[in-house]
């Protein structure tokens, strides 16, 4: 005997509970954050020491951990984008029937993808000056370009993520389904 299909009413919203899984896992954003942290924690540790017994300090620790602490943004950025977590005024967009917080999670989405698809285009302007110019970083001298480059691919990643979040309906990531606005806390709120 076949299982009776089950249909929805008129006007209901069809989509799953759970939000829907993403092409690329957020693990990534996750191992690259903790990575990056790490090697802040390192970096800085290690020039304490040095600074400690030597009366003398590693003069590109500032540096390197400006440039991972503007990654570790962008990383940190990718993955709220994916989880519908980036900035917004939650009074407006987590209140209100299911419909209209689509609506605004979509738009967000979009403004997002638009805005990060902006700075990936005027970046890559950047870093093309960087590498035809010959740019060097001021405190070691290295080529500017080996920073500069992170800025076009990052933004691209946060736009293709907004995209993703465009395309689930402004639904969270399957991945991450303990959020305050995953469709499965909000039901556990919801019932008595």
């Amino acid at each position: 005997m076949s299982q009776p299909t089950p249909t929805t009413a008129p006007g209901a919203d069809p989509t799953p509970p759970q939000g829907a899984p993403t092409r690329m896992p957020l693990a990534i954003e996750d191992w690259l954050t903790v990575i990056i942290m790490a090697l802040l924690a390192l970096i800085t540790f290690a020039n304490v020491l040095v600074r400690y017994f030597t009366n003398a300090s590693f003069a590109w620790t500032e540096e390197v951990s400006v440039f991972l602490m503007i990654v570790l943004s962008m990383v940190a950025g990718s993955a709220a984008v994916a989880r519908n977590r980036h900035i917004r005024i939650e009074y407006f967009a987590d209140s209100g029937p299911e419909a209209r917080q689509r609506a605004l999670a979509k738009f967000g989405a979009a403004m997002v993808a638009l805005l990060f698809g902006l700075i990936a285009v005027l970046s890559a302007r950047v870093l093309w000056d960087d590498v035809q110019y010959g740019e060097t970083s001021p405190g070691i001298g290295v080529p500017q370009w080996w920073y500069s480059m992170w800025l076009p691919i990052l933004s691209l990643a946060i736009m293709l993520r907004a995209i993703g979040l465009w395309w689930r309906g402004g639904q969270p990531a399957a991945d991450n389904p303990e959020l305050p606005s995953s469709p499965a806390v909000r039901d556990e709120e919801r019932a008595p």
